[in-house]
């Protein structure tokens, strides 16, 4: 990986992991389900460009009903699940939760496809089972008040992600990636359009807000989409496994410096058993 593409790759680290700060700022006050139609609305329309293009036009028509499942469990769902959780939890305890996704991708592909796993990523997947029990443990409280119903719901939205991620390879694989993106949040935009009306915001948000929503949809979604995109079609796999270490460290940066948000030790020791077993599940550890 060359030097420009590491900076890139930080830049974009960056990028996401402020997605769960303007999470934080948002959903209390336009409320998770708004907030994640306006991002996908916003990013639909930034990259429609991509969708206009002759030679994607007419793939695109051909997969609307894939690109809607995919729009659904790769953006819909899961934003909605992390801006809902977003209303109890902090932004880098959420970050670092949705950081686990590479292991839920791995036990859905053993699941679902019989995707087998090495014994290195047997051991990779206790280890991050074990890094996710130091962050929750003393906080899976399922009272009215409580934080387990958030923490659930992130690991949920990890399962969408790590779903689509196989869904994608299965039902959409000669499409280009960058296409597919602007194409399923297209069809979720337009899948939620009839109850946006119904559960939007009463009177006009503060600057704030919309500005915060705008760098949810602009910056988090469609920018992040296209710098993702270089970044794998130069470095493969690389690229899409080496992010999800770096984004907690930006969501619990921008939580800690906007948000006051309190980082504890064990915060940081759960942070690191969880990715040391992400590293293992996604073979970024050699086997030697």
């Amino acid at each position: 990986m060359s030097l420009s593409d590491v900076i890139k790759l930080v830049v974009l680290s960056a990028i996401w992991g402020a997605s769960f700060l303007f999470m934080r700022i948002t959903a209390p006050e336009l409320g998770p389900f708004f907030t994640t139609f306006a991002r996908v609305a916003i990013a639909a329309i930034a990259l429609a460009p991509f969708i206009l293009r002759a030679e994607q036009r007419n793939a695109l028509s051909s997969h609307k009903r894939s690109l809607l499942v995919l729009g659904l469990f790769n953006s819909a769902i899961p934003f909605s699940l992390l801006c809902w959780a977003s209303l109890q939890l902090e932004a880098g305890f959420t970050s670092l939760l949705n950081a686990t996704t590479p292991i839920c991708t791995a036990v859905i592909g053993l699941c679902w496809l019989r995707i087998p796993l090495s014994r290195l990523q047997i051991l990779g997947l206790a280890i991050g089972l074990s890094g996710i029990a130091i962050l929750t443990g003393d906080q899976l409280d399922f009272s009215r008040e409580g934080r387990g119903w958030p923490i659930v719901a992130v690991l949920c939205a990890t399962c969408c992600y790590a779903y689509a991620g196989h869904y994608a390879k299965i039902r959409l694989p000669d499409i280009s990636p960058l296409a597919v993106s602007a194409g399923s949040l297209l069809a979720s935009t337009l899948a939620f359009l009839p109850f946006a009306f119904l559960l939007g915001p009463t009177q006009v948000p503060e600057a704030t807000i919309i500005l915060s929503l705008l760098a949810l949809g602009l910056l988090c979604t469609a920018s992040a989409f296209i710098l993702f995109f270089d970044l794998l079609k130069r470095n493969g796999a690389t690229a899409a496994t080496t992010v999800t270490f770096v984004i907690p460290v930006f969501g619990i940066l921008w939580g800690s410096l906007f948000l006051h948000e309190e980082i504890t030790s064990r915060m940081t020791l759960g942070m690191a058993v969880a990715l040391l077993g992400t590293a293992f599940v996604t073979k970024l550890i050699p086997r030697q």
